[in-house]
This record gives structure tokens, C-alpha cells and sequence, in this order.
């Protein structure tokens, strides 16, 4: 296996109005447990609107970045690997690792998840839908200098179909690798694990929302948002 290394991983963090503070725990767990180099910035829908980077019309997607996420390489614009992470995950180790498991003939990386939803609804009252590949998109590892990730360029973000996009039509099954469940452990749909993943997903909905206190790695979530909030407020301090 040739195996392919970037200096900088460039990671880009689903972002919804309604979950600010989802994106920043997010980000706070990556930088804590990242020793590599790594870019992390929110996938703010209005703003790539603002660029002209996407025009399509709104829609009744679950989270403003459905579909934003697969700018990822573009907006990376370089050779190297690029991730993709919902913003309703929390990381427990270094995301680097990735970099050591990735191979270079691959065009993307993705835990391949065959499951059927436990729940009808989802996260502030949004209907749990069904369909191939569900969840697989929710976790990307980008292989920028694959030309298949070339090719997917902002006009075809723009003007393809949502299946096409999240069912990963644009490539073969060959052109994509494999990741342990540990890089995108569906909280409420697998059972708990005697250790946290390394990427836990609350992807039915986490503590941010008042109704979704009760999920496993709850507590985690938790911790690592305190944290946050102190270290925002020492900064504010050592501002004054």
C-alpha cells in the first residue's frame, strides 16, 4: 500500500445556525487531541453563497451544510487530504492518525454504515429519512490530487441531485476505502462501546438540544463544551 502525507490536514466542520455551539465543541475536541498540523474552519452556507461558491435554491435539507459539504477539496485547493465532519461529533483522539491509514489510490474515505435508523425523528423534531448509503457522507477523507475529486468541482455541487451527491454516484466503488466504525460511531444506533470512539457521532440529536440530554457519551459532550466555555472566557479576560 503507497500511503499518501500532507503537512496540513485541512478540515471543514458542517456549520447550522441553530448549532453554533455544536461546531465549536467539535472544534475544540479536534485541537485538544490533535498534535499534527492541522486548519479547521466552518462550512458556513451564507458565506459560500456570498462568494458565488453555492447557488442552489434553498431546500428542506435537515442542516444548512447537506450539501456544502462536498466543496470540501475544493475549498481545500491542494494535493493533499481533506476531511469532512458534521458538526455533531465529538473527536476523543487525534484525527491525524487518518493520514497513517489512508492510501493514495483511493479518491475518498468513509465508515460504509449498513443500518436502518432506530428512531422516526431526529434532533429538534426533523423526520429521520431513509435511503442507501445513509450516513456515509457524514465523514469524509478527500484525496485532493484524485482526479475524480478534481472533478468535483462547485458547478457540479451546484447542479447535481442530492442522491447523486450523498450516494457517491461520481465514483466507483473501487475509488472508495474503508474506515473503522470507531471514525463515525452512530450514538443511539450501535451499541455503547466499553471506550469512546474516536469519533462519536450524535447524529439523532446531542445535549445541545434540550430534549436529547439522555444519549450515551452524553457526559463527554458535556465536559468538552465546559471546557470551551472556559477557555472563551479566559481569552475574553486576557483581552480586557
Amino acid at each position: 500500500m503507497t500511503h499518501f502525507t500532507e503537512k496540513t490536514l485541512k478540515i471543514f466542520v458542517g456549520w447550522d445556525s441553530r448549532e453554533d455551539i455544536a461546531w465549536q465543541v467539535c472544534r475544540h475536541s479536534i485541537t485538544r487531541h490533535t498534535r499534527g498540523d492541522v486548519e479547521i474552519y466552518p462550512l458556513k452556507q451564507p458565506t459560500l453563497r456570498e462568494l458565488g461558491l453555492y447557488t442552489r435554491t434553498a431546500d428542506k435539507a435537515t442542516t444548512e451544510f447537506s450539501i456544502t459539504r462536498f466543496l470540501t477539496p475544493y475549498l481545500a485547493a491542494h494535493d493533499g487530504w481533506s476531511i469532512f465532519v458534521d458538526c455533531d461529533f465529538l473527536l476523543s483522539g487525534d484525527v491525524t492518525k487518518l493520514l497513517d491509514i489512508v492510501s493514495s489510490d483511493k479518491a475518498l474515505y468513509c465508515v460504509q454504515h449498513d443500518y436502518t435508523p432506530a428512531n422516526a425523528v431526529k434532533m429538534d423534531g426533523k423526520e429521520q429519512t431513509t435511503y442507501p448509503r445513509k450516513n456515509w457522507s457524514s465523514f469524509m477523507a478527500f484525496n485532493g490530487a484524485h482526479p475524480k475529486v478534481k472533478a468535483l468541482t462547485p458547478a457540479v455541487v451546484n447542479s447535481s441531485s442530492p442522491a447523486y451527491l450523498h450516494r457517491f454516484n461520481w465514483l466507483e466503488d473501487e475509488d472508495m476505502g474503508a474506515l473503522d466504525l470507531e471514525w463515525n460511531f452512530l450514538e443511539g444506533e450501535y451499541a455503547k462501546p466499553d471506550q469512546m470512539p474516536m469519533c462519536v457521532h450524535y447524529t439523532n440529536g446531542g445535549p445541545w438540544f434540550e430534549n436529547w440530554q439522555d444519549v450515551d457519551f452524553g457526559n463527554e459532550w458535556r465536559t468538552e463544551r465546559d471546557m470551551y466555555l472556559a477557555s472563551t472566557q479566559a481569552s475574553e479576560q486576557a483581552a480586557e
